[in-house]
C-alpha cells in the first residue's frame, strides 16, 4: 500500500528501511532515496517507527 504519495513509497518499501536501522522518518527518506515532500505521510512514518517496522503489508 501506497504511504507516501509524492514520493511513491509503499509500505514495504518503508518496512525495508526500518528493518535496515532507520530510527527517525528523516531517515527512512534517506534511506528511500527521497525526502519529505508535503508532510502528510510523516506522521504514519512515525508510528511505523514507534510499532518498530510497521505494517509489513497490511
Amino acid at each position: 500500500m501506497y504511504i507516501c504519495i509524492c514520493n511513491a513509497l509503499t509500505d514495504k518499501q518503508i518496512a525495508a528501511a526500518l528493518a535496515s536501522g532507520a530510527d527517525r522518518p528523516h531517515d527512512v527518506y534517506a534511506a528511500c532515496g527521497c525526502r519529505a515532500q508535503c508532510g502528510g505521510c510523516t506522521g504514519t512514518i512515525l508510528s511505523m517507527v514507534r510499532a518498530g517496522g510497521g505494517g509489513g503489508g497490511k
